[in-house]
């Protein structure tokens, strides 16, 4: 028996009303890894009464960016920003998560707090050491 994408479902402790989810899109469009108003009227404008959305990847740490305009959560700043987000987006009904993440090795020592090698749990530290 098919399921139609506009059937409500439960998942977890959330009640959606359809399972069409907007999945997360790069946008790199905050200033100084805080989010702007544009991003809470973005999420807004997408949000549906019981209808799930996922955030851009959101970096976790000052290390882990990976190019410019990466939204972060990881200061009061931001947290205060993207709770903004959230708020507009709850004001339609809708739910979103926030899709938390880490360049790691594929970032560049340029968005390294000064110029360090990027953080990545498979580097070669002879490469940094140089022993």
């Amino acid at each position: 028996m098919a399921t139609s994408l506009f059937t409500p479902c439960k998942m977890g402790k959330f009640d959606l009303s359809h399972r069409v989810v907007m999945a997360p899109l790069t946008r790199c469009r905050a200033i100084d890894e805080i989010p702007l108003p544009a991003h809470a009227e973005y999420y807004a404008q997408r949000a549906t009464e019981g209808g799930l959305l996922i955030t851009e990847g959101t970096v976790i740490s000052n290390t882990a960016t990976g190019f410019p305009g990466n939204p972060g959560i990881y200061t009061e700043e931001q947290v205060e920003a993207w709770k903004k987000v959230v708020d507009a987006v709850h004001s339609k009904g809708g739910i979103i998560f926030c899709q938390v993440g880490h360049a790691g090795r594929a970032s560049n020592h340029v968005y390294q707090p000064g110029g360090a090698m990027p953080v990545s749990s498979t580097i070669n530290l002879s490469l940094i050491n140089g022993k």
